[in-house]
């Protein structure tokens, strides 16, 4: 067996890191005694199969995890698998916050790594929800109702920037934060560009 081909941009992504190094050091090793590619993708340790990506590493304030592009459909026996938000469709995590943790767990990681390799393998997709089965919060559709075209630049987004919209602007409680996030992005939404454009 030849020696996992490792990236150098994500030696210096190690060697930068502040927080997590050993326990991302770890799961590298776990990710690379695999079949996969290592890159790195939106500045993360990114682990890929025949081009498509399969799980990547990162870290947060109070753990570090393994993020399974396609983690909804693991079969998740061990009952490991974290989804991070309600808004979160595809991807699952699984979360550390020890070395000593990822080694007490490595048979159940490896067991994830394989399948999550074999479900890429077999092109398996997500089945994400249209952006019209998001809920369109009363509040934009006032002002879709006063605006015909920014309902008619809305509808021209992509449906990715359509469904960050929706969630953004369904996610306060309260009606008037609801109509401020509508009017701040308004703009933005008529030059066609998505919630996170630059």
């Amino acid at each position: 067996m030849t020696a996992p081909q490792t990236n150098p941009k994500v030696d210096a992504f190690l060697e930068r890191a502040e927080q997590w190094r050993e326990e991302f050091a770890k799961l590298r090793s776990l990710a690379l005694d695999s079949e996969m590619t290592e890159e790195l993708k939106w500045g993360q340790p990114c682990y890929t199969v025949q081009g498509g990506n399969v799980v990547l590493i990162h870290g947060f304030k109070d753990y570090c995890a393994l993020l399974f592009i396609k983690g909804s459909l693991l079969q998740d026996n061990e009952r490991m698998l974290i989804r991070q938000t309600q808004k979160v469709q595809a991807g699952r995590q699984l979360r550390f916050d020890s070395v000593s943790e990822i080694e007490e767990r490595e048979e159940e990681i490896r067991a994830y790594i394989r399948e999550a390799i074999e479900i890429e393998k077999a092109g398996l997709r997500v089945e994400l929800k249209t952006s019209e089965e998001f809920a369109v919060p009363e509040e934009l559709r006032e002002r879709f109702d006063r605006d015909a075209a920014l309902q008619e630049a809305f509808e021209g987004l992509t449906p990715g920037r359509q469904r960050a919209y929706l969630l953004h602007f369904t996610e306060p409680k309260q009606s008037k934060t609801r109509v401020s996030r509508i009017e701040k992005h308004a703009p933005r939404i008529m030059e066609g560009k998505g919630l996170n454009d630059r």
